[in-house]
């Protein structure tokens, strides 16, 4: 006989620490581990609930008193361009892809670092060494994906890495976990062309959704993520259309925010099958 056991991880919460997106603002996670036969089905059915993956780590925020940051999407089948979007396609049209498996190298690192020191010099990230690169690249327990752009056309360094996508892929679409480029190309739109790549190897693979992490209204990091419509967002445990932007507000509320054992209670957990008998 077939039994089916439901998945029963472990649920914890981050100390309070400065966010990286509000000023002034305190955030912490809820988050688990993930490892195991079962990490995979885990991480497709914590993702749609808003979850992302960090290594070895699914997490969502669960800050006391506020519920700001939204977990995103974009519906592939229903993406259109818009025009500075598609002036971002034609610039980077002589782009070459490659993907290939989660593995860190030195030219990865060297562009890491040169986007880091110029676009996040005072984030969380900013230290982070070669070693810690590696690990964020290839501690990963799901199937993930390293997203190579390079620039055929450069005379004097043919072939230069232009741009990474660390990239997940899901029972229903691609998870972007971190991405970053040369930060010296500001005019090629280098972070909105990533994505829009990723729509279109979504959709050639017949994947409904591209995950872009979370969106944030009140935070000029995040505003981005609006403009690649539709995009969906995850509240109140269901996905909805972000049809207008200005309707939503990063203010805080002490009841905006279900205790941590009810959020528990409400997460629904993947079966795996236990076997025969």
């Amino acid at each position: 006989m077939h039994h089916s056991l439901p998945i029963t991880p472990q649920f914890y919460v981050t100390a309070p620490q400065p966010c990286p997106y509000l000023e002034g603002r305190m955030e912490r996670k809820l988050f688990t581990a993930l490892h195991g036969s079962a990490a995979i089905t885990l991480n497709d059915s914590l993702s749609k609930q808003g979850f992302r993956r960090s290594q070895n780590v699914l997490y969502r925020p669960s800050c006391a008193e506020c519920s700001a940051c939204l977990s995103a999407r974009i519906r592939v089948a229903d993406f259109k361009p818009g025009k500075s979007q598609r002036r971002a396609l034609r610039r980077n049209r002589h782009l070459q892809r490659e993907a290939m498996s989660p593995w860190a190298t030195d030219h990865q690192y060297e562009l890491f670092r040169e986007y880091l020191n110029s676009r996040h010099a005072d984030g969380g990230m900013a230290d982070m060494d070669v070693f810690e690169f590696s690990a964020m690249v290839e501690e990963t327990p799901v199937k993930t994906r390293v997203i190579e752009y390079t620039d055929p056309t450069e005379t004097e360094n043919p072939n230069r890495l232009v741009a990474v996508c660390l990239t997940d892929v899901l029972d229903d679409g691609l998870s972007m976990v971190y991405s970053f480029y040369r930060p010296d190309q500001a005019r090629m739109s280098l972070g909105t062309y990533i994505i829009l790549d990723h729509i279109e190897i979504a959709r050639a693979a017949g994947l409904p959704y591209v995950y872009l992490g979370y969106w944030v209204p009140g935070s000029s990091k995040m505003g981005y993520k609006a403009r690649f419509n539709p995009v969906e967002i995850y509240r109140n445990g269901a996905w909805e259309e972000l049809t207008d932007p200005e309707n939503f507000s990063a203010d805080t509320h002490p009841l905006s925010v279900d205790p941590i054992s009810e959020q528990v209670a409400q997460i629904a957990l993947p079966e795996i099958k236990a076997g025969n008998r």
